[in-house]
């Protein structure tokens, strides 16, 4: 998702956005993502450039935080929209200095905390469902014997 206007004018750095130690200069919605979107974000602008801009413009407007000090894959929208993102190095883009760019490819979409109370602590929900999912698999093991 490129922007069309930069700063500065006649220059021929590609425009960026950085979000901590990152130059994000491309964003990838997955599958998973856009059908995640429609079910937990929105049901009207679900398409993958509506999805794109929306979180471009986010990150223009520093709304875009991560969840978590230390870890670098889950961010926050407006303190409210949590969303699962990896990186990659773009293999076409450099800044004016030949610093890598990056391609932020956006994982999935949790949800939104007002409405998922779960999602205030992502760390105590991923370990309860782990254990439910556990406990169910010990259930269901014991049926079959």
């Amino acid at each position: 998702m490129k922007d069309k206007q930069t700063e500065r004018w006649s220059t021929y750095e590609p425009f960026f956005v950085e979000l901590g130690d990152k130059k994000v200069a491309d964003i990838i919605i997955t599958n998973h993502a856009r059908v995640r979107w429609t079910d937990r974000v929105e049901s009207e602008k679900t398409g993958f450039s509506d999805i794109a801009e929306f979180l471009w413009q986010c990150l223009k407007e520093g709304r875009v935080v991560s969840y978590y000090r230390n870890e670098e894959d889950v961010y926050t929208i407006d303190d409210d929209l949590v969303f699962v993102a990896e990186f990659a190095v773009s293999d076409k883009e450099v800044d004016l200095i030949g610093n890598p760019l990056h391609k932020m490819i956006v994982v999935t979409f949790l949800g939104r905390m007002s409405e998922t109370m779960e999602l205030r602590d992502l760390k105590t929900y991923y370990s309860w469902l782990r254990h439910s999912r556990r406990m169910t698999l010990i259930k269901n093991n014991r049926k079959r014997r």
